[in-house]
């Protein structure tokens, strides 16, 4: 009995028909991008003071120094939560005392800002800190803003396989689609933060959807030796040309709601994709919707000048896809065994933590010294590079060494920035860059070598509980991000010493690299420390272990 990918061999791997599904697919990636990332901007944070209203009858030396000053990175700035009384420096200022000089400002007595606040716009214009006062009392709930769109993450990729499993690839990618560009487009009118927040979860939900369902549609369709290709480099790729678009956007519209309509509308850019990408043959095969299944492969032979066999699923021959009932299996059986629970926790950490540390250093961009709007396209295009070096080293080296190798040099480097002077900081800039390089490329090899260590039966199991405790790492990562407003330096001492920390833990994973996949629980590899599992007898099997990544979602 053929296989799915026997019957549509004659298709061929790279024609016309596979080009134009592997570029819209990764197309239509491109603002998960800049939408999976505005947060950065969104919700950036202008330096700010507290307001002296020009009601007040101060003198100016007075209104100079009605702001008490504190060092920060070893200078003399103004607060930005804290101002003298008011009606007291006013009574001086009748006087005709001079501060400093008849006044010690010292001992004056202080208070909040309770006029509000001024905003630098050197920056930004406006963006929705400056819009609803996130700042001082307030300034958690701009964590928390990011935090809960990545909560609509979780609950996205969740249920985005199970809704595409259900009602089609095809239909579920363009209502996601719809859900994150119409949502976003609602957020433009939000009246408070709460409003944005909410909007923002939903918007979270339908990234993430319409990411994963798009996965699953280029998987099915394009051939195998194509799918690898699209997994790692094709959709990741485009991410990151995504993500490298948001700067070139915000550095040119400045105002938060404009901002968002310029992200909102090349959402709408994907409507007409409705007519090229079609429903996946595969799933319409498990529908038992054969003479569909059978017209798209038609029209993709036609589409490279390939004559099709007058049948090309035979009813009786594909039978097997449908009748046969994959044995149920449940969460608990990933604990089955103290080697399998083992195995499980630590790709649990494994996962959450280079979740931390690849979203914590795109979300402290705007901490960097120099501009923010070119610090955030080169972190973006740093990815680039990472997931084509994680692509070739996939290709021929053995994953857990690879993967902690990179884990070693992202947490090293992020490790040597307490040492860098502060007035180098290019050189921060560049080992901020480096880190996020290792990190990168780890976290995008992450499917393929949790996929290859567990056995068919729940191996999708596996990979979704492991991918879930990545959008826990990520929703725990804006709070890295604030803990730079007490020591710049310690959000990258944490990330970095627990990159390297699950470097090590990586490498008592079995090894993975070319031996057969496991097929039960009881074929899976023994943890063994530093010591590799069994080699393989041929040369084949390591050819077909990277097939692994059209079960990563």
């Amino acid at each position: 009995m053929r296989d799915y990918d026997e019957v549509t061999a004659f298709l061929g791997d790279w024609g016309p028909f596979q080009r134009l599904i592997f570029f819209l697919l990764s197309a239509s990636i491109i603002p998960n991008g800049f939408n999976g990332m505005s947060v950065l901007f969104l919700a950036g944070a202008p330096e700010h003071r507290c307001l002296v209203p020009d009601t007040v009858n101060l003198s100016s030396a007075w209104r100079n120094n009605s702001i008490p000053l504190e060092t920060k990175d070893g200078r003399q700035v103004p607060q930005s939560c804290r101002r003298y009384r008011l009606t007291t420096i006013a009574n001086f200022s009748a006087l005709g005392l001079e501060p400093g000089l008849d006044v010690d400002l010292g001992q004056l007595e202080q208070e909040s800002c309770l006029d509000g606040w001024e905003y630098s716009n050197d920056v930004f214009l406006s963006t929705i800190v400056t819009e609803w006062n996130l700042v001082c009392e307030d300034d958690w709930k701009t964590p928390l803003t990011t935090s809960l769109f990545f909560v609509g993450v979780l609950c996205g990729s969740f249920v985005s396989g199970q809704l595409s499993d259900r009602f089609g690839r095809k239909k579920v990618l363009f209502a996601t689609m719809a859900v994150q560009t119409g949502f976003s487009f609602v957020q433009i009118f939000s009246t408070s933060w709460e409003m944005f927040t909410v909007l923002f979860v939903i918007v979270g939900m339908g990234q993430i959807s319409n990411y994963v369902v798009a996965f699953i549609l280029g998987t099915e369709i394009l051939s195998k030796s194509v799918r690898i290709i699209f997994s790692t480099l094709g959709v990741c790729t485009f991410f990151a040309i995504g993500y490298m678009v948001l700067p070139l956007f915000a550095y040119f519209i400045r105002d938060w709601r404009m901002l968002l309509l310029a992200l909102t509308l090349p959402g709408v850019l994907c409507v007409p994709l409705w007519w090229f990408i079609p429903e996946s043959p595969r799933w319409l095969i498990s529908q038992r919707r054969f003479e569909e299944a059978e017209q798209i492969i038609q029209k993709a032979a036609k589409m490279n000048n390939i004559v099709a066999p007058a049948v090309i699923f035979n009813h009786l021959e594909l039978q097997e896809l449908n009748s046969l009932k994959q044995q149920k299996v449940f969460i608990l059986d990933l604990f089955k065994t103290r080697n399998i629970a083992t195995i499980t926790v630590m790709s649990v950490m494994l996962w959450m933590l280079t979740s931390v540390g690849y979203f914590a250093l795109s979300l402290n961009v705007p901490n960097l010294h120099g501009d923010v709007y070119l610090n955030c396209f080169l972190s973006g295009l740093i990815e680039v590079p990472a997931y084509f070096t994680a692509w070739l080293l996939l290709r021929t080296l053995p994953r857990r060494y690879i993967i902690a190798g990179v884990l070693f040099w992202g947490g090293g480097v992020l490790l040597l920035i307490q040492v860098v002077p502060k007035d180098y900081s290019s050189v921060s800039i560049a080992l901020v860059m480096l880190g996020k390089f290792g990190v990168t490329s780890a976290f995008s090899m992450l499917y393929v070598f949790t996929a290859e260590l567990y056995p068919t039966l729940v191996r999708n199991m596996a990979v979704g509980t492991a991918s879930m405790a990545s959008r826990v790492g990520s929703i725990i990562a804006p709070y890295f991000v604030y803990l730079g407003a007490y020591n710049r330096l310690l959000p990258y001492i944490l990330m970095g010493s627990l990159t390297v920390l699950i470097g090590i833990i990586t490498l008592f994973f079995p090894e993975s690299f070319g031996v057969a996949l496991p097929e039960s629980l009881d074929q899976m590899q023994k943890v063994r420390g530093f010591r590799c599992g069994k080699k393989p007898a041929t040369s084949t099997d390591r050819e077909e272990n990277p097939k692994v990544l059209i079960t990563a979602f």
